[in-house]
């Protein structure tokens, strides 16, 4: 006979200050915990709360029966988008215990004067439960792995870990990894659901058990409620420990398992079912107003939002479909008809979501046949606006204030004149974007104003190459946290998930702004020759820069070994000056970036993942003299090494010089 347990987990998606739909939630899972006959200690992963303990705050999970134990979170998420410090203190009283007084109208509910408070165990009659707090498990000196060389047997975990591309795998290794090596079972919640800012936070819930996960909830969902449950034998064989220095345990009168067991089924192992990163992307959604405004310019940036939304219609009826009686209440609200429901995508696609093309002169048929021929297929009702009226107009402003009047290069300006007809341009489609939001509706004898949606990729933020307060200027921008690259992968799985054939033309185009004038009707101006680098470099840099943490001097030190096979040491160094240039000089923009989803680890968000200055001093005299050195010392030992000879065999020694040291 076994100790067979029923344990739960579940995923909630709350939001900071909603503490009547937090509670709703929090009581809804624990009644599908019960509907599911978990007879497990009720550790709520949502009753994580600031308790104050000796006038110091610290951020703690309750654990009741009745309180059996305050657990505060002794280390802090303080790097990348957390800044955990500024509002607690890690507990640092490793194993150690103090009476916490309960405030008084906790008293009166449970009759209970004080609680446990610190780092502490659950010893139940029949086993023994420790917990771990979000960033602790990532931690190289996780809890849990003490906890199992005292013979603790369940491990939890409540956490709040956001979503970026690629990164369910770590979890899941972590979560894995930990039940290897220590043997027993382990409990991961996690928020699902948006945090008010930039963040997403896309479930994942799990049961792992020995190192095999056993039960697995979803990645993304549009249910505010998930719960997840698996009946495991804590008589599996788990690794043998010798003794450590024991915990304190409470004692709870309580058994998990009952004797009459054996014919009770357990959960076996699974293989997690992983998103590629195209599929992330599809399913990242985010919420309604009355619908969505996108300037749609018939590129990969703008059609990758526009497949975004697309894609949220698709979810949206098949939760319909499913019985989501919640979602169904929220597309009624937001198309303000009480008896209306959804039944095919591009049906709800043409309600919630316009689109529009806003040409000039220097627009080319080839975008504004594909931005057309995308809108008809994902259903979005189109709008063709032509802008030059309105850029004439300012253009006649300036001119009858200064008696000049700028012209483009092509027609002998100067590179001042050429950016500002650009400039100006960009900055009136801002404009008239927020003006058919607040009106379109309106126009069209509907309540409500539609949410403006952006369209600038990661490494053009990256760069600084968009114009401040142009259309990347919106309320939200689905795509500010993804690279060029994984959105030409994205619109190339759209082109078969939502049968798409106007993306594949869209995906071979050249990027371009056409902001400039056309050549026998022809773009002349791509986004990769004026940014003097491919998206594919940038996105290089972009890593090495934030994730490596290199400056002009390092990056390049990497680079002429990553790139040794398509560019001299020469080439690498100009490219690498180049783009600190850029970087520098436009880092300013950053500043008034339009709030985008947090998709990638090497994102430019000055907001709270990217906290750097502003201003630089853009020439980077020693870090560029430091590579201009280099450069000079491998030109010069390559010189020395050729001489007169140019056969195969000195080339050869040539290159090993050049590559084999870190220095050249």
């Amino acid at each position: 006979m076994g100790r067979k347990v029923t344990v739960a987990t579940c995923s909630l998606n709350q939001w900071a200050l909603d503490f009547d739909g937090n509670l709703q939630r929090i009581l809804t899972s624990q009644s599908e915990q019960a509907n599911s006959l978990c007879a497990c200690v009720c550790v709520c992963v949502c009753l994580l709360r600031p308790i104050m303990h000796h006038n110091v705050r610290y951020n703690c999970r309750v654990v009741f029966l009745r309180i059996l134990l305050i657990r505060p979170k002794m280390q802090m998420a303080n790097y990348g988008n957390y800044r955990e410090l500024r509002w607690f203190s890690p507990w640092s009283r490793s194993r150690q215990v103090e009476e916490y007084f309960l405030p008084r109208m906790i008293q009166e509910v449970t009759g209970q004067e004080t609680v446990p408070f610190g780092d502490c165990v659950l010893s139940t009659k029949d086993t023994c439960i420790g917990s771990e707090m979000c960033a602790e498990l990532w931690n190289p000196r996780s809890p849990h792995i003490d906890m199992s060389l005292d013979g603790v047997e369940i491990f939890t975990n409540s956490s709040a870990s956001h979503h970026e591309l690629r990164k369910a795998d770590q979890r899941v290794s972590l979560v894995k990894s930990a039940t290897t090596k220590s043997g027993g079972i382990y409990l991961y919640a996690n928020q699902r659901g948006c945090d008010g800012d930039r963040l997403y936070y896309d479930g994942c819930c799990m049961v792992a058990i020995n190192g095999d996960i056993v039960a697995q909830g979803a990645q993304f969902s549009l249910d505010d409620v998930e719960v997840v449950t698996a009946t495991l034998d804590l008589e599996d064989p788990q690794p043998e420990h010798s003794q450590t220095r024991r915990w304190t345990a409470v004692k709870v009168d309580f058994s998990l398992s009952s004797g009459d067991d054996v014919f009770l089924p357990t959960h076996q192992p699974i293989t997690w079912q992983f998103h590629t990163p195209e599929e992330e992307i599809r399913v990242c959604v985010f919420s309604l107003q009355a619908g969505f405004l996108l300037p749609l310019s018939g590129g990969v940036d703008s059609s990758s939002t526009a497949c975004i939304v697309h894609s949220m219609c698709v979810l949206v009826c098949q939760a319909v479909q499913d019985g989501n009686v919640q979602v169904l209440r929220d597309v009624r609200r937001v198309v303000g008809d009480e008896a209306y429901c959804p039944q095919r995508p591009k049906e709800l696609c043409g309600r919630v979501f316009t689109t529009c093309y806003m040409a000039s002169e220097n627009s080319s048929e080839g975008t504004r046949g594909r931005a057309k021929d995308l809108a008809a297929q994902i259903g979005s009702a189109h709008l063709n606006i032509n802008i030059d009226l309105a850029v004439k107009g300012m253009l006649g402003v300036f001119s009858m204030v200064t008696g000049k009047l700028p012209q483009f290069r092509a027609s002998g300006g100067s590179v001042r004149e050429n950016l500002a007809l650009q400039n100006v341009q960009a900055r009136i489609r801002m404009v008239l974007a927020y003006l058919f939001a607040q009106l379109s509706l309106w126009a069209r004898g509907k309540p409500g104003g539609l949410l403006v949606l952006g369209s600038a990729n990661v490494d053009e933020s990256l760069t600084g190459y968009f114009t401040k307060y142009d259309c990347s200027s919106a309320d939200v921008n689905p795509i500010g946290g993804i690279s060029k690259t994984d959105l030409k992968s994205f619109l190339l799985y759209c082109v078969d998930q939502f049968q798409l054939p106007a993306l594949t033309g869209i995906v071979a185009a050249p990027p371009t702004a056409e902001l400039e004038p056309l050549t026998d009707g022809q773009v002349s101006q791509t986004d990769e020759a004026d940014m003097g680098m491919t998206y594919s470099e940038l996105s290089v840099i972009g890593r090495l820069r934030k994730i490596s943490k290199c400056g002009p001097y390092s990056m390049f030190c990497k680079l002429i070994h990553m790139w040794k096979e398509a560019f001299s040491p020469s080439e690498v160094a100009q490219k690498v000056k180049h783009f600190f240039r850029m970087y520098s000089v436009n880092r300013h923009k950053m500043t008034t970036v339009t709030p985008s989803y947090h998709a990638e680890s090497y994102s430019p968000d000055d907001n709270r993942f990217d906290l750097r200055p502003f201003l630089y001093n853009t020439r980077w005299t020693w870090q560029f003299r430091c590579i201009d050195n280099e450069v000079v010392i491998n030109a010069e030992a390559h010189r020395d090494l050729v001489g007169p000879d140019r056969s195969g065999r000195v080339q050869t020694k040539i290159s090993k010089l050049c590559w084999g040291s870190g220095r050249m």
